[in-house]
């Protein structure tokens, strides 16, 4: 799965501000409406209800919200760097900067599963997170985004 087919540079966020975890879910889930045309209150009760099951942020500095909307037919992606590092309650108990959310339909869920190990494994890679990390500009992260989720030939 590209995820070129997922993220638009519309769904970058190169410095988001936000002071804790629910700030941040507000503002993906502003950007998020935007892109897919869902009430932002509508996704962000969704990313809460899932962040009530246990956090999505997976340890080292990265979390994946996630959710499933019946409003939308595809899959949508948006990624921020936050110009602060904010607490996520994230497994390794340390904070976040990086974030990748990912909104589903209700239906698919095999595309959403291979969605979400794409966007984990991408991000599982320390230097494309370093990378990103150290990107100036909203094209450049969607450039190592959508580049970076190709697999190269040995």
């Amino acid at each position: 799965m590209e995820l070129s087919t997922i993220i638009s540079p519309e769904g970058v966020i190169a410095d988001l501000k936000a002071n804790g975890k629910k700030q941040a879910l507000m503002e993906l889930s502003a950007r998020a409406a935007t892109i897919t045309g869902v009430h932002e209150r509508t996704i962000f009760d969704i990313l809460l209800e899932r962040e009530r099951l246990g956090t999505t942020g997976v340890g080292q500095g990265i979390a994946i919200p996630h959710g499933k909307l019946s409003e939308i037919d595809r899959l949508f992606g948006l990624f921020a760097r936050l110009s602060q590092p904010i607490d996520f309650e994230s497994i390794d108990e340390q904070p976040v900067d990086l974030i990748f959310l990912l909104l589903a339909p209700q239906g698919a869920g095999a595309d959403h599963l291979k969605a979400l190990a794409r966007v984990s494994r991408l991000l599982r890679d320390k230097e494309t997170c370093e990378k990103l990390r150290h990107c100036d500009s909203v094209e450049a992260i969607y450039a190592l985004l959508t580049d970076s989720a190709r697999p190269h030939a040995a």
